[in-house]
């Protein structure tokens, strides 16, 4: 499975998001190869929670591999990032497995300082809509059980999702709702 990390409260140390810069001013759209090193400023500037929570370990210094590897989007993987201007402040992709019990898995990250102002949801909402144009029919991702936030969110999403705690992380799956 995926590890994911969709939103959880602010940080301290993270700034405030601008008046000017909230979430409606971010435009989401397909990752493009072009996008790699904005990706690699991102990566590195997610606090050590953040990135534990999306990757399970840290990110700080992303390879060129690991990078690609996110913006990837052919028939299989689609890829998703908001942008505010110049700056990547959240990740989405998905990735489609043949013969699995999820058709697919999704994962997700938001900069420190634009968590909990609805980004992480408005990503997965279009990472959804792409993959059931896709045909996928159910979802599949990791979330970390002690991030109470994003658990909390994807019951709100899907209050039918089905929930297995495993070795600290929680396996969800869910129907993709059309």
């Amino acid at each position: 499975m995926m590890r994911t990390q969709l939103a959880s409260p602010c940080q301290a140390s993270a700034p405030p998001v601008p008046v000017d810069a909230m979430p409606e001013a971010v435009e989401i759209r397909p990752a493009r190869p072009d996008d790699e090193e904005r990706v690699r400023r991102f990566l590195g500037g997610l606090s050590p929670r953040t990135q534990a929570r999306r990757f399970f370990t840290g990110v700080s210094r992303p390879g060129a591999g690991f990078v690609r590897a996110l913006l990837a989007v052919d028939e299989r993987c689609d890829a998703l990032l908001a942008v505010h201007g110049d700056l990547v402040v959240g990740h989405a992709m998905s990735y489609r497995r043949e013969g699995e019990v999820t058709d697919v898995e999704i994962a997700v990250v938001v900069g420190d300082e634009w968590q909990g102002v609805g980004l992480g949801s408005r990503l997965v909402r279009t990472l959804m809509r792409r993959a059931a144009a896709r045909g996928a029919g159910t979802v599949g991702m990791d979330v970390l059980g002690d991030n109470r936030t994003v658990l909390a969110m994807i019951r709100k999403m899907w209050p039918e999702a089905i929930m297995r705690a495993s070795c600290g992380t929680v396996e969800v799956t869910a129907r993709i709702l059309r």
